[in-house]
């Protein structure tokens, strides 16, 4: 076997490009994308909810790290799933923008000739008749004109044929798919590189100004400023959660909506507004999604000589249906200094297999399990600490107890006073402005209407051939499918094609209806 040539640079190149831009290329990256896709929905993301991602971190010290490492908490910008989204773009340019030249051509084109054997094409149709082949011609092309087809007659000379066209519109519906695919990604990348989104935690009574350091966790597109992002505020006035109390769905959510009074700058006028899920408030150019809610116990801190040092509504995060919820309290301002790992529950239950453990999401009887440290709470260590764990390496614990609201503790050690004052409820909210979803929006649309297009459209040729042997003209009409689908559907929408002709020929009284011949 002779051994080929080395390839070129130049050659190299074309050939890369060849392999890159091929359908079969652009498939097995779509399903790539998808395949890259799936961690997003098993892993919290940060972009969503980085409460659930710092607590998977913790709970998980061994695979927690490595998979933030490597971009599973924010698969949607994270390099490797960046790259085969790019790929995937450049794919498609190559595969359709050639496409669009080659449909152009075939729309201006006229309709092939008839085949010289006609008859062997299946569902044939062949009659006799004595009239003029020109009048059976002209009364064709009439008929299949009047049906949208797109029509040529033959030379003067015999046999003599008149060809008709129809389906255009699936080719280009195909391609109108494809192209409004690449805007779609287009515009999600506008998104990404112009867009921006944060999360935060709003206590009720307390308020929000859309500036950095208020947000729990921010992420912005690469020419995103932070500097520029709009100045307005609201406050989380009331938030109402309504549970089902029936046997068969107890507990679940039936409704919650924040009423909060909002300004879209420091100097206009204050207004007020209603947040449900899957409704949220436009302002400022953003959008403030709805998207979790919890407890906020409050708790009251004195130390020995009964000077309060701590007065203040702790976020707690739900760890089941029921709204069990763990948080931490840190005193720093205590000596020694003072930490309290809790569990609210909205409604308490102990039990010797659960333990201490909420029976219904709702407040019926809330109460408080404590665990109380002293120390040193490590917070000038310089080492940031999650405000949703208490480090005890340094700790001692004191005790354990449980409160109901209004109910106080007096530290076994004597240095202070832990009382349960009663609890706030908390709403989480995602702010996200993404400045390419209308883009995406209307390209989707396009998209789906050109998938329709060639989805429904058949694409099939008409052929009405006249032979005139001894004053007979012998008239044949026959079709034939573009593209097939399912054969028995192409099967009828061909008949009745052909049945336009046939019933034209029968109404001029050229024929009578019953084809000599039909295979």
């Amino acid at each position: 076997m002779s051994q080929l040539p080395p390839l070129s640079n130049t050659g190299f190149l074309r050939w890369t490009w060849r392999q890159l831009t091929s359908m079969k290329t652009a498939l097995v990256l779509l399903f790539l994308l998808a395949l890259a896709s799936v961690p997003g929905s098993i892993y919290p993301q940060r972009g969503v909810d980085p409460i659930k991602v710092r607590e998977y971190i913790t709970n998980n010290p061994t695979w927690g790290p490595t998979l933030d490492r490597l971009g599973f908490f924010e698969v949607y910008s994270s390099p490797w799933f960046s790259a085969i989204y790019l790929l995937l773009f450049i794919s498609l340019i190559g595969c359709v923008l050639p496409r669009v030249g080659v449909h152009l051509r075939a729309m201006r084109s006229a309709p092939p000739s008839a085949p010289r054997v006609l008859d062997r094409l299946a569902g044939t149709r062949t009659f006799e008749t004595t009239a003029p082949a020109s009048q059976v011609l002209q009364i064709a092309s009439q008929a299949l004109r009047k049906h949208k087809w797109r029509v040529v007659s033959g030379p003067e000379s015999s046999p003599e044929w008149v060809a008709a066209e129809k389906g255009y519109l699936r080719e280009t519906g195909n391609l109108v798919f494809h192209i409004a695919l690449l805007f779609v990604l287009a515009a999600i990348a506008i998104g990404g590189l112009f867009g921006w989104k944060g999360n935060v935690i709003v206590r009720e009574g307390s308020s929000f100004s859309d500036t950095l350091t208020q947000y729990d966790a921010w992420g912005g597109g690469r020419y995103t400023n932070a500097q520029d992002l709009p100045p307005f505020t609201f406050t989380l006035d009331k938030f109402t959660v309504d549970f089902e109390r029936g046997v068969a769905q107890r507990g679940a959510p039936r409704a919650f909506e924040a009423e909060v009074s909002y300004k879209t700058d420091p100097a206009a006028t204050r207004q007020h507004a209603l947040v449900e899920v899957n409704e949220p408030l436009v302002i400022g150019g953003a959008k403030v999604f709805l998207v979790g809610h919890g407890y906020a116990p409050i708790v009251k801190v004195t130390d020995k000589s009964g000077k309060e040092i701590f007065n203040d509504a702790v976020p707690f995060l739900p760890q089941d249906g029921m709204f069990t919820s763990t948080g931490v309290v840190k005193i720093p301002d205590s000596t020694p200094q003072l930490g309290l790992q809790a569990l609210f529950l909205p409604t308490a239950a102990l039990d010797q297999i659960r333990g201490p453990h909420s029976t219904f999401p709702g407040p019926d009887d809330p109460a408080l399990f404590m665990s109380a440290w002293k120390g040193n709470l490590g917070l000038d260590a310089g080492t940031p600490q999650s405000v949703y764990r208490l480090v005890t390496d340094k700790m001692s614990r004191i005790g354990l107890e449980q409160l109901k609201v209004g109910e106080s503790w007096k530290l076994p050690d004597g240095s202070g006073t832990v009382t349960f004052v009663g609890f706030k409820r908390w709403a989480s909210f995602q702010i996200a402005s993404d400045p390419g979803k209308e883009i995406a929006l209307l390209f989707v649309a396009i998209a789906i209407l050109g998938l329709s297009l060639s989805l429904f459209i058949r694409r099939r040729r008409v052929w009405v051939k006249v032979i005139t042997r001894d004053g007979v003209t012998v008239i044949q009409i026959a079709g034939i499918m573009r593209t097939s689908t399912f054969e028995d559907e192409d099967i009828g929408v061909l008949a009745e094609d052909l049945d336009v002709v046939e019933q034209a020929l029968i109404a001029a009284d050229v024929v009578r209806g019953n084809p000599k011949e039909e295979r």
